[in-house]
């Protein structure tokens, strides 16, 4: 479940030259606006940080890496106190990367795939996409995001069981208002050739193996073109041959520009990746790069 953050609340406040907006502070020409900062040229907004001609303004940040997680902290509550999963955890991932996340479980993988996905929120700390804030985005924006930046990839497929396999890949263009509408089915079915699935496109994900099936999610997630696959034990439910498969199309879509992050558990794939994160009790505890 989603909760957008964004309210607003003043308090005895005034607009205008040397006047005063939102909590006492001030707006205008040389003026305060929010938490004793100030807006206007030369002046500070927000956090202090500078945007352009060094200016401030609110949380600005400078994409030098596609994902850029700072000081996340995710904390769930339970009746003998609260459990960290993860815990002040800083991460860079560049573009083009392909990222093994390797841990025993309850070590806070998934967890992290949800930070960066923004299934689910940081109780702290900060996460960019390029330039986007995700930490801050309201349920309907995020949503928006998600479905033309990031492709996530589930162990289990997720595939809607009444829908044929082309009707589950041309699913993310019809939400997303992707693509004109005469073009999807076209574009379906070129992912679908693409995963070696075109033969089976009128089939019910019932009537296909578990790794047609996964082949078939592979697809959905690239439906919208985003730049970035999040991957959750995508092999996990499957042979090993078929696995090794899947791990095949990973490296061509890397090859291609796409952004991989694998959570997994099998250790002879995370090796075969161009870096690996082992994260234990909620922290990075190890980082190999090849």
């Amino acid at each position: 479940m989603f909760f957008n953050t964004f309210f607003t609340r003043t308090k005895t406040t005034v607009n205008g030259n040397g006047h005063q907006n939102g909590n006492g502070h001030q707006n205008g020409d040389g003026h305060q606006n929010g938490d004793g900062h100030q807006n206007g040229d030369g002046h500070q907004n927000g956090d202090g940080r500078q945007n352009g001609n060094g200016r401030h303004n609110g949380d600005a940040h400078n994409p030098t890496h596609l994902i850029d997680l700072h000081n996340v902290v995710k904390a769930y509550r339970t009746p003998v106190g609260d459990f960290i999963a993860l815990n002040s955890l800083d991460l860079q991932i560049d573009r083009g990367e392909f990222v093994a996340v390797v841990g025993k479980s309850g070590s806070g993988k998934s967890t992290l795939i949800n930070m960066i996905t923004g299934i689910d929120r940081p109780t702290s700390g900060s996460i960019y996409v390029g330039d986007q804030a995700i930490h801050h985005l309201g349920e309907g924006p995020m949503a928006v995001w998600r479905g033309k930046t990031v492709g996530v990839i589930f162990q289990f497929f997720q595939l809607l069981p009444m829908l044929s396999c082309l009707e589950n890949v041309m699913l993310p263009m019809d939400f997303g208002n992707m693509y004109a509408p005469k073009e999807r089915k076209e574009r379906a079915l070129h992912l679908l050739d693409q995963v070696e699935m075109a033969d089976h496109a009128f089939k019910l994900p019932s009537e296909v193996s578990g790794g047609q099936q996964q082949r078939v999610a592979i697809a959905r997630a690239l439906a919208n073109d985003p730049p970035i696959l999040a991957a959750d034990e995508p092999t996990g439910n499957l042979d090993s041959k078929t696995a090794d498969s899947v791990f095949t199309l990973f490296t061509d879509l890397v090859a291609q520009g796409k952004t991989i992050l694998m959570v997994t558990h099998d250790n002879e794939l995370a090796r075969r990746v161009s870096r690996t994160i082992t994260i234990a009790d909620g922290e990075i505890v190890e980082e190999e790069s090849r």
